[in-house]
This record gives C-alpha cells, structure tokens and sequence, in this order.
C-alpha cells in the first residue's frame, strides 16, 4: 500500500491551496477529487462562442490571500464595468437612476439606512472573524434571526428590506429568519466591514482574464499527476498514527489527511472510529443557502448608451441585484443576475420556459424590454448537483454558531477540515478558501517539525 505525507480529499482551491503549500514544504501528496474537474465551486463554461463564469468570480481589495496568489499564479485582473448610472427598483417596479452608493429613497429612510450600517459596522468591528463567537455579544446576537433583530432595530420597512437584501439574498443566500444576527455580523466583519458589502464598486471589483476557474486550473497545472480526477473516497479508517483512505476499491496510506470540502459533505464519506457526536451535530446544524446566477448575452451592452452602468438592485424584484457582465475585450455586452432563497426555491418548480421568462421579465424591469431577448441565456444553479447542493455556501442555523462554530476547526487524530464555508476573513469567498489552505498546510507543516 502507498503511503503520503497527507492525502488531500477536494481539488476545488482550499484542496489545492493546501496541496501546493505542502508540496513547497517537502511532503508527498495526493489530491483525491470525486469530480472529473478541479475548481469546486468556480468553473468556466463555454456557450455559444463566450466564455461564462457558473461560479464564483469577482476580486475586492480585502482579499489579500487571494490577490497574492493571483499574482504568484502569473494571472491577471480587469475592473467590472461601472460606468454610468445605477439603478434601484422600487416596489411599484419603477427603476429609478442614481449615482453613488445613496439609494434613491425618501431623506428618513436613507438616514435609517445609513444608521444600521453603522450600527452592523460597529458590531463587526468588535469581532475577530477567525472567532466569532467570542464577539461580547455573541450569545444573544445568536439567539435571535436577523430578520428579528432587524425588526428589533428600525420600524421602517423599506430600510430593513434594503439591509436584509445585502445580507440575505445577495451574500448568505438565505431568508433572513434562518439565519443568525450573529452570522450577518460575521459575514460583514469578514468583508472588513458592512460597509464594504454595500458598496458593489469594492466588494465586486475585479475579475480574473479568463475567469477565477483559472486559479485552481493553475495549482493543478503545478500539481501535476499528484491530482486524480474521478476519484470519489468512501471511507476513511483512521489511528493516532495516520489514517487508510479508500477510493474506488483502493486503500492508500495517509500520515495526514486534510478533508477540504464543505461542512455537509464530510458526510458523504464513512469514517471509522466514526467522528466525536459534537462534529456530527456541527455539520447537522450547516447548510447551503440557494441561488440561481443567470448571465444574459446581447448583442451589444445597450444599456451603456443609455447611461447606464448595468448595475441594479431590487429588494422586491425576483432577481435581487444586477450587474454588467461583459467579458474583457468582448463587442458582446453580457448582464447578470440573482435570483435567491425563497424565490430560488419557487423557481426551482417551474419548467426551463418559464424560468427564463420570469427572470428576463425582471431584466426588463431595470433595463426595458430590450433585455427580454438575449442571444445567449446561461443559468447556473447549484443546488441540484449533488457534489455541491446549493450556493454560495454553507452556514449555521440560529443559535448553532456560537455552540459549534469551534468545532469545525478541530482535527480530529490526523484528520484536518476546512473549506471556505469556515473560514474567518474571506467566509463563504474564494480568498477564504486560499487561507484555509495555506492555514491547513501550515498546521501539518508546523507538526512535522515538532514531531521531528
């Protein structure tokens, strides 16, 4: 039987991440992934002649980790298209322009909402991300949703439906009454602040030429044959020692073993002595939020000439938020959009047909009934695939944060976890994949030299 330094289980870019570190570091490794690609949650497809991002695909300037590696990998950034007006859908569907982040509501309820970003800013600076739940008020910013502690906050509706899109819809993916004030603290604080999150010009500030599918493409590319595609583990029999991972009938021989995949899915695989009762209640008590990412190909970005800059939010629209899509060096203009939660559930009962035309038909909303006929239409919806389950990804339910949160960081005998959907700076994003990669690797790392 074969036996690594450290078997890593995923190949999306925390499996990664840790792999390449390892290697820098001298060890053998294994990458073992289920799927017959790398990248997880991140992936490029092509539909008629243009290239579109299913998965994740934007770079803000808090993502250092990921910045870093961008560069290391010799990749390059382009800015997301901003130019031009911004437009915010009201409740009677009228879309009304505006420049800047100020929304265009009545003076009181802009101030209600420029209160509550302060009020969410100031929580999240008290929190270490890496530990939320020694935040000082972690016990009762668990205990209740955010939809509650909105409620709590402000009587004004349509400021809560505006701080609940941000944090619920567009980032958790989730209704604001399953999840935690606590984890909205935590999403904003791992952004650097709540006021990052509102501001579409920082949190999606750039993209990678050639999509961020290129940066997993590019440590597996430096892995080599030490990455083994279609290769689903079922079983992993651990001792103090090491552990024996079984793949496809094979047993292979680990000193270490770094599962690297989200909290739901360690499940999947059978490991013996079985997991201590208060990991198995962690990873019952995570799951994923649901949205559907639509990108629409046109002819030209007409709304350009209109003076628009392709960016829109709609608390009440089916599709929540809207941006210019367009690929760098593209003629083609390309919008995309989410549609979340609760509505992603609804949709998700619906055939292809009315799917499309009920998302187009809240395209239209912002931009008008040029947007009705795209001559490319690309949905991605996660939550279908079994080796993902939904998007972005997984978080705790109320009040679960604070009782488990720790334990999902703990190994157990030689078995690391991790995945961007624990991660402290960069939860639930790609740059927090690349630092629970580089912490995993190090750990392993670390424990080497003290074993030696």
């Amino acid at each position: 039987m074969k036996t690594y330094d450290t078997v890593v289980v995923g190949a999306g870019v925390t499996g990664l991440t840790a792999a390449w570190r390892l290697v820098e570091g001298g060890q053998d490794v294994l990458v073992l992934e289920a799927r017959d690609r790398v990248g997880g949650r991140l992936r490029t497809e092509d539909h008629n002649g243009s290239d579109f991002e299913i998965g994740g695909q934007w770079v803000s300037p808090d993502q250092e980790a990921l910045i870093a590696l961008v560069a290391e990998l010799g990749l390059s950034t382009y800015s997301r298209y901003r130019e031009g007006e911004s437009l915010y859908v009201d409740r009677a569907r009228i879309a009304r322009r505006f420049t800047g982040e100020e929304l265009p509501v009545d003076e009181q309820t802009g101030k209600e909402i420029d209160r509550l970003i302060g009020v969410i800013d100031d929580l999240a600076a008290q929190m270490d991300p890496d530990r939320p739940w020694e935040h000082p008020q972690a016990a009762s910013l668990d205990s209740v949703s955010f939809a509650q502690w909105l409620d709590a906050q402000t009587t004004d509706q349509e400021a809560r439906d505006n701080i609940a899109l941000y944090l619920g819809p567009a980032m958790l993916t989730k209704p604001t009454h399953s999840f935690s004030a606590l984890t909205a603290v935590l999403m904003s604080a791992s952004a650097g602040s709540f006021t990052h999150l509102v501001d579409a010009d920082f949190i999606l500030d750039k993209r990678v030429v050639g999509g961020l599918a290129s940066v997993p493409a590019a440590l597996a590319a430096r892995l080599g044959d030490r990455v083994r595609l279609s290769a689903d583990v079922t079983h992993v029999a651990w001792t103090a020692d090491g552990a024996v991972v079984t793949v496809d009938g094979e047993q292979i021989g680990a000193r270490n073993v770094v599962l690297a995949l989200p909290p739901t899915h360690v499940r999947r695989i059978r490991i013996t002595p079985e997991l201590p009762a208060e990991h198995r209640h962690a990873r019952e008590h995570q799951s994923f939020g649901l949205v559907i990412k639509v990108q629409a190909e046109y002819d030209t970005p007409f709304w350009r000439e209109a003076g628009l800059s392709g960016t829109g939010f709609g608390p009440w629209e089916l599709v929540h938020e809207v941006y210019d899509n367009t690929l760098h060096g593209k003629a083609t203009g390309t919008l995309v959009g989410f549609v979340s939660d609760l509505n992603a559930d609804a949709l998700g009962r619906v055939s292809a047909d009315e799917r499309r035309a009920a998302i187009l038909a809240s395209f239209a909303a912002y931009f008008g009934d040029a947007a009705l006929t795209p001559r490319t239409y690309v949905e991605s919806d996660w939550q279908h695939q079994e080796l993902t389950g939904g998007a972005y990804a997984t978080s705790f339910d109320v009040g679960s944060l604070t009782r488990w949160g720790a334990k999902l960081h703990e190994p157990v005998g030689p078995i690391r976890f991790g995945s961007s959907d624990i991660a402290g700076l960069g939860f639930q994003h790609v740059d927090g994949a690349v630092r629970m990669g580089t912490r995993l690797a190090q750990n392993i790392l670390d424990q080497q030299i003290l074993a030696s």
